[in-house]
């Protein structure tokens, strides 16, 4: 289903063939962006996300989660100011190492309201991989190409409805006949950072989430592209 709309690029691949766990943690353009990732990295492997309860309890979505064997924690998005909120990612992180299982979770714990990341003062990802077991892997994942599709908060400056989105995208699915969707770009990265990451959660929250601010955004600011979702109307003129 992915493949009608997206045309998907991927980089260090091999990373994935690794037979010691693997704690993901990429950037967050997109409401889709999770779908894409994982379905990429069961291409190879297997992965947990770690999931906050208001996209995980999305009635057409849950069935999907729970089938991946998502963790479900409070909303990430105040999980800075919840000390209960980060022992429950933590605990669950850990449990799924002991496992052996992969776990993917995002450092911003919110969409990108920009063409670039930023981390603020988010704390789970620092917290776990300050006390990360030692043979666990650890992988950041650059996403790009999702900055301006309707999954983003590029258009409103909101983040989108998962559901609306989603009955949106089989709308233009059946207007395109099914095999004229216009096709958008996206790119995934998989770099190891295990050493340079533990290195730079010695220092502190700040540095490491500024850390992680600069390899997110290593090209720079993304471009936005609005793509026109109907073949046969003109280009989108929107800019910004």
């Amino acid at each position: 289903m992915l493949r009608i709309r997206y045309r998907i690029s991927i980089k260090g691949s091999e990373i994935l063939q690794n037979s010691s766990p693997i704690l993901f943690l990429p950037n967050h353009q997109g409401l889709i962006d999770p779908i894409i990732l994982l379905s990429q990295i069961y291409r190879f492997s297997t992965a947990t996300p770690v999931m906050s309860e208001k996209y995980f309890d999305l009635p057409i979505a849950k069935w999907y989660f729970k089938r991946l064997g998502a963790v479900r924690v409070s909303d990430l998005e105040t999980g800075n100011r919840d000390t209960q909120v980060l022992k429950s990612i933590t605990r669950s992180v850990y449990k799924g190492f002991k496992r052996k299982k992969n776990i993917v979770i995002y450092p911003s714990g919110q969409l990108a309201a920009q063409g670039y990341e930023k981390i603020f003062n988010k704390k789970s990802a620092y917290h776990i991989v300050s006390t990360i077991p030692e043979n666990v892997q650890i992988v950041g994942v650059r996403i790009s190409g999702l900055w301006g599709s309707m999954w983003s908060k590029a258009r409103t400056g909101k983040s989108p409805d998962f559901s609306i989105q989603l009955i949106k995208g089989i709308f233009y699915t059946v207007a395109n006949f099914l095999f004229f969707v216009p096709k958008r770009a996206v790119s995934i990265e998989f770099v190891d950072i295990t050493s340079i990451a533990k290195e730079q959660a010695i220092p502190g929250q700040k540095p490491f989430n500024t850390f992680l601010e600069g390899f997110y955004n290593l090209y720079g600011e993304e471009p936005v592209l609005f793509l026109k979702h109907i073949f046969y109307l003109p280009p989108s003129k929107r800019k910004a």
